[in-house]
């Protein structure tokens, strides 16, 4: 994985459809610019998916599959901008938008 900016609570992501998605519990012991850094195990939360009322299910929850392998909070790798997840139950990624642009991590 090349470096990339470390994902924190105020970071901006969104699903295939255009559902805003929220990190549960972002890992308060690690920050930047004064805002938690968010972990590979913290599921994200999907509101908004454009797939609400068709035949679809919409996109509720979100987990990352990668993440820094060089930089962990708690123990756990934390989250970079290229960093590859999965919404359930749709099986489609969340894309990144915004993130703070003062640490780089791999």
């Amino acid at each position: 994985m090349s470096p990339g900016y470390l994902l924190d609570a105020t970071s901006q992501l969104l699903c295939a459809h255009g559902g805003k998605a929220q990190p549960a519990a972002p890992a308060a012991r690690v920050r930047v610019s004064g805002q938690p850094v968010v972990i590979q195990s913290t599921a994200y939360a999907v509101a908004g998916c454009a797939l609400t009322g068709t035949p679809n299910p919409p996109c509720a929850t979100a987990q990352f599959v990668s993440a820094a392998t060089r930089v962990t909070s708690m123990n756990q790798p934390v989250l970079l901008q290229d960093s590859q997840s999965q919404c359930a139950p749709t099986g489609t990624p969340l894309s990144v938008l915004v993130t703070q642009i003062r640490v780089k991590g791999t």
